[in-house]
């Protein structure tokens, strides 16, 4: 019986040796993960709400029928992407184009990393080493979007941009003409200056990323669909500076030449919603705050975070109406003012008179009381694009969960909120507009969201 005993107890050993499981289902071991909530966001608990007009459609559009529908829960910004913000992926961009080209030219004279001095500080570092495994997402991360990484013939892919050297800004301080060459290579030739300004040649501040046609992939009925990946693969190549002459285009015969000047650049504006961008910029701007954020998740051992992303149109008006069952506005309605005749929101409340609600352009992004959600001017100081693609009909045929027309063929694209400019219909959470993609105007921006990951809180309306 001893013996038994024995022999029992040292199979026990072997079996687990080099386990902790005691031979349990206990699943694959993974990082500690509970939900945070992303900076500068809030939670927006799903639930089901009426979409639609409730109201009489005024403007007899009729493309905004009442349906109840049910959305997931997700986090949204609290503001409007701001100037500030947005310049912090301009100024990535352009960081990391001129590390790509002095890493290049570095290259190319045979400099090495670590050099003292020069160009050779900026030297590409060393590839992956052999055997060693690395994703494609770790790539997406390491790799720089501008001059390599696109391209799986491209000499540069697998080599990292050394981030640990500054750059230098200041043309008395250039340590070679090496990197004169690179820095003069980004800014306008002398002829084109004026006022003794040099200014950054913004048609080469491009963003480089890719993504996946999952609906696509999805309802592609031939066989063999997960051998052929890179068939619902995009790329795309963004533009990323706003069009700042938008203050002048979308207004004939006025003077809005100082908007044009000073509005995006200048730090008195670095509140103030971002304006002059397209749908596809917003896009861009998505993936890059997820690269930029995973980058730091990355480099600290933590899990990578899902991606930002615009908001469906569905999820846009939920998030708008902030719990109120049917309500005009986000504070409810029926009217624009408040109880001691102060304006709520920032718009055009009489013909011809912008300022009337205290403000002729836009406001700071977190002006104004927000609505139950911690949402502010989710109504007037600028439209925001969403992920939706507009059709006059889509509130007939969309799904009642988590709707959405997400066509990529059709180039009108949803935008709700109404603007600094508009009248107070457009304010209205259920009126829906649209705008061409590529276009940009001075009285549209955007918002992003992010899927909330767990339980899924709800907060029907």
């Amino acid at each position: 019986m001893k013996k038994f005993i024995a022999l029992t107890a040292t199979l026990s050993l072997l079996i687990s040796c080099g386990s902790s499981d005691r031979g349990e289902l206990v699943g694959v071991r993974g990082k500690n993960w509970r939900p945070e909530q992303p900076y500068g966001m809030t939670l927006v608990p799903g639930g089901a709400y009426i979409m639609g007009k409730s109201d009489d459609d005024l403007a007899n559009v009729q493309d905004a029928p009442t349906k109840t529908v049910t959305v997931r829960s997700f986090y949204m910004d609290e503001t409007e992407i701001t100037n500030s913000e947005y310049r912090q992926f301009v100024e990535w961009v352009k960081d990391s184009i001129i590390r790509t080209r002095l890493a290049i030219l570095a290259d190319e004279m045979g400099m090495k990393p670590g050099g003292e001095g020069g160009i050779g500080e900026y030297a590409f570092l060393d590839q992956v080493a052999e055997g060693e495994e690395q994703s494609p997402y770790d790539k997406y991360m390491y790799e720089n979007y501008y001059s390599i990484g696109m391209d799986p013939n491209d000499p540069y892919v697998g080599r990292k941009l050394n981030h640990d050297v500054d750059l230098i800004d200041d043309p008395q301080e250039y340590p070679d003409e090496y990197y004169v060459e690179v820095m003069d290579s980004m800014y306008l030739p002398a002829s084109e200056s004026y006022n003794g300004l040099r200014t950054v040649d913004v048609s080469k501040l491009k963003f480089r990323y890719s993504w996946m046609d999952i609906d696509a992939a999805a309802k592609d009925k031939s066989k063999n669909t997960r051998s052929k990946r890179s068939k619902y693969m995009k790329h795309e190549q963004v533009e990323v500076y706003p069009d700042t002459t938008v203050w002048i285009k979308d207004f004939s015969y006025s003077y809005n030449e100082p908007m044009h000047n000073d509005y995006f650049w200048h730090d008195a504006y670095g509140e103030y919603p971002v304006v002059g961008v397209t749908w596809g910029q917003a896009k861009a701007f998505c993936a890059w705050r997820t690269l930029y954020k995973n980058a730091y998740q990355k480099s600290k051992g933590r899990q990578y975070v899902n991606s930002f992303r615009l908001p469906t149109e569905a999820e846009w008006e939920y998030a708008a109406r902030g719990g109120l069952q049917s309500a005009t506005y986000p504070w409810g309605g029926p009217y624009a003012k408040n109880d001691r005749g102060c304006f709520l929101a920032n718009f055009k409340p009489n013909r011809g008179d912008y300022a009337a609600d205290g403000a002729l352009y836009t406001v700071e992004a977190k002006s104004f009381d927000p609505n139950e959600f911690n949402l502010y001017n989710m109504s007037g100081n600028v439209a925001e694009w969403t992920d939706s693609s507009y059709d006059a009909a889509s509130y007939e045929y969309v799904s009642t969960m988590n709707p959405n027309a997400p066509d990529p063929s059709n180039k009108r694209k949803v935008t709700r909120g109404g603007s600094w400019k508009d009248v107070a219909y457009f304010l209205q959470v259920s009126t829906r507009d649209w705008e061409y993609a590529d276009s940009s105007r001075s009285y549209i921006g955007f918002r992003t969201v992010q899927d909330y990951m767990g339980t899924q809180n709800t907060g029907n309306q």
